[in-house]
């Protein structure tokens, strides 16, 4: 892995928050006048990938998409900038962790209180029923979809805030013909069956992994995991109905629903389903923001 820059334009870069298969994510800290700080999180390419005309691109593409939404449950995108030759990205820096950070991996990993899991899929869902409905200035749908929904890219911070983010895989079908997974992005064990088949994917595929994201959340593992990638994936294609064992029946009746096979037999719209989970969270204790809160301190000091 190369070695830090100590700044990069304006921002004096902390630490390595984050590394993907294309761009990686820094602590940095702005400065201004009078002594003002900020800590921001800086998106920049991996070093092997920086003055590639096509990654290059797709990063600002990326980039004045996202900063265009305007959703507390989305990772805000402010400002574009090249330094030395380096793009960057600035966003929100959320004081906290990823879920998947947070869940924890092996033996340590942990299962997230019913409530606290709610509150998380409830945030997620509100954010994509918003990335769904989005529409241009002539009222024109953009047909967004994210298609990495994963506990790697919800942060929660320790505030309880939850956001979603990681646009970089999330397709606007209107402007683009790619509207087919072709290569499959994303991580394969919250893929959809028809993203799986490399099928035409709309706002029902993101749905399916939020149900699943909610499933491995209360019950400590995914509905269709297998013993490898080509398991996990020729059961995604199955799709049969999971058991979701221990899970109450009013919140395995929402995941169910959510991981149908055919995508017609979800929810009609993403704001239909985000109110399904707020229904769910409004009838449980301990699924307010200072319930997430307290559960993202206990696991940040147990990983201390």
């Amino acid at each position: 892995m190369s070695e830090l820059p100590r700044q990069i334009g304006p921002f004096r870069v902390v630490r390595r928050l984050g590394v993907g298969g294309v761009g990686e994510v820094l602590l940095a800290v702005a400065h201004g006048a009078g002594g003002f700080e900020k800590r921001v999180a800086l998106k920049v390419l991996r070093e092997e990938l920086r003055g590639d005309a096509e990654y290059e691109r797709l990063l600002l593409e990326e980039a004045k998409m996202a900063a265009r939404f305007d959703h507390p449950n989305l990772v805000g995108v402010h400002d574009v900038g090249l330094s030395n030759g380096v793009y960057w990205v600035r966003m929100d820096w959320v004081d906290g962790g990823d879920l998947g950070a947070l869940m924890g991996s092996g033996e340590e990993r942990a299962v997230v209180p019913e409530g606290v899991a709610l509150a998380v899929a409830h945030g997620v869902s509100e954010a994509l029923a918003y990335l769904h409905g989005l529409k241009d200035e002539a009222g024109r749908s953009y047909g967004l979809v994210h298609r990495d929904v994963s506990p790697t890219n919800v942060l929660i911070g320790k505030n309880g805030a939850v956001k979603l983010g990681d646009f970089g895989l999330a397709k606007a079908t209107r402007h683009r013909e790619d509207t087919r997974a072709g290569v499959r992005k994303g991580k394969y064990a919250y893929m959809s069956p028809e993203q799986v088949r490399g099928g035409v994917l709309g706002g029902a595929s993101d749905q399916w992994a939020v149900g699943v994201l909610l499933a491995e959340m209360i019950t400590g593992r995914r509905p269709f995991d297998g013993d490898g990638p080509l398991e996990t994936m020729e059961r995604i294609r199955e799709a049969a109905e999971p058991g979701l064992a221990g899970m109450a029946e009013d919140v395995a009746a929402v995941v169910k629903r959510c991981v149908k096979r055919e995508a017609g037999e979800r929810y009609g719209k993403t704001e239909e389903m985000s109110a399904a989970l707020g229904a769910l969270r409004a009838r449980r204790a301990g699924s307010d923001g200072r319930a997430v809160a307290e559960w993202v301190g206990g696991r940040l000091r147990d990983g201390e």
